[in-house]
């Protein structure tokens, strides 16, 4: 059956020294009911629809069976969680395997919330339904607005109730990730492994993820190269959508430059660069403002332990990873401000344009203006659907934008599919989340479906997509999302 499905699995990671994993075996469940399978997903994969909804399908995206090809384990890694390291590790997930597709790419399939681990630190291993859901939304949301991510392919409830505050359904997600290679998992071969450990490690993630890296002596200075490349790009991303991870430790940075653990995030409603969601961020420190300094912080982590590689004497080590890490946030803000110019049909770079953009969002902070429906509404030219847009302030600054876009060549209409193409229409709103995840627990799972449907194609400016736009009630306090660990 697991070939008739399409499985194709090999376990490449499974030949890194067996410090970095632990082989364990599954922890089955009593009662698997498949919830949500992507179908997109799937397919990509190689996958057969039809057969993964069967009953064998389903007990595998519950880890009571394994495909043929499968060698179940969890990483272990570490990471700087809010500034402080500790030994971390898969607590609450098995890696099925690495499925090989039919044009060669290399995806890995790890189950979340499949049971205890070696690494579990006396939690149960398992995942309440919401979490997963909100992951499912999430990530799949985030690949439709052309942010690099994993993606769920499934979700099965478990049949099984898990306790947190109260009891809660249990359920697993199946997740597809580029690899689960982190900077945590650098920060661990660092502290616990040898330097041959370590340089295994590298040379797997370079042949992994950059093969056009040349082996030929600063490969390890290319890889970190490399990785700060895609996560200065990665976070403008984020940035631009008005995203806030909620939760940017070490061990939530992969090397791939995928987001990934989709835990306490959200969208920005109002735009205030200060906004942060995460119940356990009382400090602030991964506020949506602080999101490319942070980054810029762990990528100096991943950085220290590369030094070994990078040359044998420190000092030269340190000097060539200090280099290349200053060039972060020149790439950072490279991306960023292309993207806004795009956001603002600008196809030309102008001197003046960082402050035409800063000035706009001190507008939108000051009038605590929406986000996504300020530019939603540039786009559409639909100056009446904000206070904001009735301000003499504003008046002013369209009138500069106005004069900016007339000195470029193309045409007006050139200008706003610019815009179209890069300001969505509709993000997963909070409080649309949050129904859709209340429905699906009380076992309606057409608010969700829906939901779905509509954030597949955010840059289509669908009228079916016209109620999304809208705002959440006002509440007496500030929305509040949780790891849901």
């Amino acid at each position: 059956m697991t070939k008739e499905t399409g499985w194709n699995l090999e376990n490449s990671y499974a030949e890194l020294p067996d410090k970095f994993y632990s082989i364990i075996d599954p922890n089955p469940v009593d009662g698997p009911k498949l919830v949500v399978l992507n179908e997109s997903v799937a397919t990509s994969l190689g996958l057969n629809v039809d057969l993964l909804r069967q009953q064998d399908g389903v007990e595998v995206f519950a880890g009571n069976k394994l495909p043929e090809g499968s060698s179940s384990l969890a990483q272990a890694y570490a990471g700087h969680q809010f500034g402080y390291f500790n030994m971390l590790g898969d607590g609450r997930a098995l890696m099925v395997g690495e499925q090989i597709t039919s044009g060669g790419k290399r995806c890995d399939i790890q189950l979340k919330g499949s049971g205890r681990t070696p690494y579990s630190r006396g939690g149960d291993g398992r995942a309440a339904l919401g979490p997963m859901l909100r992951e499912y939304i999430i990530s799949e949301a985030m690949h439709a607005l052309g942010v690099p991510t994993t993606r769920s392919l499934a979700v099965v409830t478990t049949g099984e109730s898990i306790m947190r505050e109260t009891a809660l359904p249990g359920a697993i997600m199946t997740r597809v990730a580029s690899s689960h290679l982190r900077v945590g998992t650098f920060e661990f071969a660092s502290k616990w492994g040898t330097i041959d450990e370590l340089q295994e490690l590298a040379d797997y993630s370079l042949k992994r993820h950059y093969p056009e890296v040349k082996f030929d002596g600063n490969q390890y200075l290319n890889l970190l190269k490399k990785v700060i490349e895609q996560q200065a790009y990665l976070i403008s991303k984020w940035q631009l959508v008005g995203f806030i991870h909620g939760v940017m430790n070490t061990d939530n940075m992969t090397i791939s430059g995928e987001t990934i653990d989709y835990g306490p995030c959200a969208f920005m409603d109002k735009y205030d660069p200060l906004t942060v969601f995460s119940s356990i961020d009382r400090e602030g420190r991964y506020a949506f403002a602080n999101q490319p300094r942070i980054a810029g912080w762990n990528l100096a982590r991943y950085a220290e332990t590369l030094l070994p590689l990078l040359h044998e004497e420190q000092e030269k080590a340190v000097e060539l990873a200090q280099e290349v890490l200053y060039g972060f946030s020149d790439l950072y803000h490279a991306n960023y401000f292309r993207g806004m110019r795009s956001k603002l049909g600008l196809y030309n770079e102008e001197k003046e344009d960082q402050s035409l953009v800063e000035e706009l969002l001190s507008l939108m902070a000051h009038y605590k203006a929406d986000y996504t429906n300020t530019f939603r509404s540039l786009t559409l030219g639909e100056k009446e659907c904000s206070a904001l847009f009735e301000t003499e302030d504003f008046k002013k600054w369209f009138n500069k934008w106005e004069e900016r876009k007339a000195r470029q060549s193309e045409s007006k209409e050139e200008s706003m599919q610019l815009m179209r193409n890069n300001n969505p229409a509709i993000i997963p709103r909070n409080h649309r989340v949050e129904e859709a995840i209340g429905a699906a627990e009380n076992g309606d799972y057409s608010v969700l479906e829906r939901l779905h449907h509509v954030l597949s194609m955010p840059y289509d400016y669908l009228p079916e997509q016209e109620e999304y736009t809208q705002l959440p009630p006002e509440t007496e306090g500030p929305y509040r999302t949780f790891c849901g660990t």
